[in-house]
């Protein structure tokens, strides 16, 4: 039996009066049809299954309506059609929902990070000596070059070169051993870089 509108009517009719053979027999000949028309609307060959599955599921619940449907093959298309569109929008928002989580979640952990850095940075430099400090922040804090501070503190360039490597020295040891017991996958990498500027 072809699918022709008539054949298609009469098993509509044979459906709505619960006949199950009727209803395999529509499945066995539109399954065929359905299958590649749902995996080229939605790409997506694993949830092929569970489309089919519910459009006709959704046939056989709808059975006391089938009489009065006079194209069962363009109904049954339009079931699908819905179906497709159905799972793509639910796809997208659950797409759009783990970008956000993640973006979110990846901007969480940055700022946790950058502040537990912060505070260990400070701790370390806290740790050196009153004139070394000075030093330090003079360079990195206020951004000024070594014959700079010199001249600002009565100092010879030389020995600011020479007490800023050595802050620089002690400030990465202090923070490199307070930063073993720091959770933070920021340990470790790029300390140096973070104290040297």
């Amino acid at each position: 039996m072809h699918n022709t509108p008539d054949t298609e009517k009469i098993l509509f009719l044979q459906i709505a009066g619960g006949d199950e053979a009727a209803f395999r027999e529509l499945f066995h000949r539109y399954a065929p049809i359905l299958r590649p028309l749902i995996f080229k609307l939605t790409s997506t060959e694993h949830i092929i299954g569970d489309i089919l599955q519910d459009v006709f599921f959704k046939i056989w619940l709808s059975r006391d309506k089938l009489p009065e449907i006079e194209n069962p093959r363009s109904w049954i298309l339009r079931i699908t059609f819905h179906d497709c569109f159905g799972y793509l929008r639910k796809a997208e928002v659950r797409r759009r929902n783990q970008l956000t989580a993640g973006e979110s979640t990846a901007d969480e952990n940055w700022q946790l990070e950058f502040r537990e850095t912060s505070r260990l940075v400070n701790e370390a430099v806290s740790a050196l000596s009153p004139q070394a400090k000075r030093i330090y922040l003079l360079s990195r804090r206020d951004g000024l070059k070594i014959a700079e501070i010199a001249e600002q503190l009565h100092l010879s360039v030389q020995t600011v070169k020479n007490t800023l490597t050595r802050a620089l020295k002690a400030s990465v040891i202090t923070w490199s051993n307070m930063a073993c017991s720091c959770p933070c996958s920021c340990c470790g990498i790029g300390w140096y870089k973070f104290f040297s500027g």
